[in-house]
């Protein structure tokens, strides 16, 4: 099974984010009134993000980092860290889960916390990536990313939070559905909007997949893991002699390019050990593997543990580079 691309794109970054195809675990709607805290527990594996319909607010995480979020503005937890939300700080919290709430559909509710004063409305959610790519742009991201409603150019920001505003107040049939679809949108607005403004989103793989040539041979792994790649094969992707490629490939990723290959196959063989029922052997031969040992042993080299670990879900995720 090949890792579908639309059309025959040659943008490597405009793929990676073509994979930001987010599973809702959880939408929620906070009315608040100040006083009010909430404490956040960790989502191992997810991003949490929160859009401030109404009203202002402080995000803390456990790390220190911290931001004064105002109406329209949107701040993304990328790691699934537990964190704070704050009318003000020093303020006592409360835990998420120990409020009181409306189950409005299976994956959508409606909150409400505080003392009875100045008022905040919020739109939060916590969200998954399945596909691979997906999982690896996730982690290089920083722990909070901040879209602020004042800066001119987030005009769609505030178009979207304006529409998302008005179906959180009436929730009119179906109005559940459009806030976790608008919610959904913004966490990729925003991905893409530190992708092109963030200094560090200029280096490592973000940066090789935004270099023409390494990009268009980073994209033709993730495009077809399977075959059987080597070093010359892909500096024929690149336009580039093997050398300059070996070398260059080296420098903007971190590591050699083979290297690189079956750490990807790795990547792609754990997403689908965690959803697919395929037998092992199947995975194998969808990744190239000769045999299901050589798979194996290929598998536990990288990710320290056998993929029946994976499996059945006692190991962590494969860390990026």
């Amino acid at each position: 099974m090949k890792l579908e691309i639309p059309g025959n794109a040659v943008d490597p970054l405009g793929e990676a984010l073509h994979f930001l195809r987010m599973s809702g675990t959880f939408y929620a709607r906070s009315e608040l009134s100040a006083p009010w805290g909430i404490e956040l527990p960790p989502f191992a594996g997810s991003l949490m993000f929160h859009v401030l319909t109404a009203g202002r607010c402080w995000l803390e995480t456990a790390r220190g980092e911290s931001r004064f979020l105002q109406t329209g503005d949107l701040a993304l937890v990328p790691h699934g860290e537990g964190h704070r939300l704050l009318s003000e700080r020093g303020v006592a919290t409360a835990r998420l889960f120990d409020l009181p709430r409306e189950q409005v559909s299976e994956r959508y509710e409606v909150m409400w916390h505080g003392g009875g004063g100045e008022r905040t409305s919020l739109v939060c959610g916590v969200v998954r990536f399945d596909h691979p790519a997906a999982q690896h742009l996730v982690k290089l991201l920083p722990g909070i990313i901040a879209v602020e409603a004042s800066r001119s150019d987030q005009e769609w920001v505030q178009a979207t939070i304006r529409f998302m505003a008005s179906e959180a107040r009436a929730l009119r049939p179906g109005g559940e559905t459009v806030i976790t679809r608008l919610a959904d949108i913004l966490v990729i607005q925003a991905i893409r909007s530190w992708i092109e403004q963030d200094p560090a989103a200029q280096t490592g793989w973000l940066g090789a997949l935004q270099d023409r040539q390494i990009g268009r041979a980073i994209a033709r792994i993730h495009r077809e893991p399977e075959r059987p790649w080597t070093v010359a094969a892909l500096a024929a992707e690149a336009a580039m002699s093997r050398s300059a490629f070996a070398a260059r490939f080296t420098e903007r990723v971190g590591e050699p390019a083979m290297h690189y290959v079956a750490r990807w196959r790795m990547h792609v063989a754990s997403s689908w050990l965690r959803d697919d029922a395929a037998p092992l052997a199947d995975v194998a031969s969808r990744l190239g593997y000769q045999s299901e040992a050589a798979f194996s042993r290929a598998f536990k080299r990288f990710v320290g543990v056998p993929p029946g670990a994976v499996r059945r879900g006692t190991a962590a995720p494969l860390p990026p580079a």
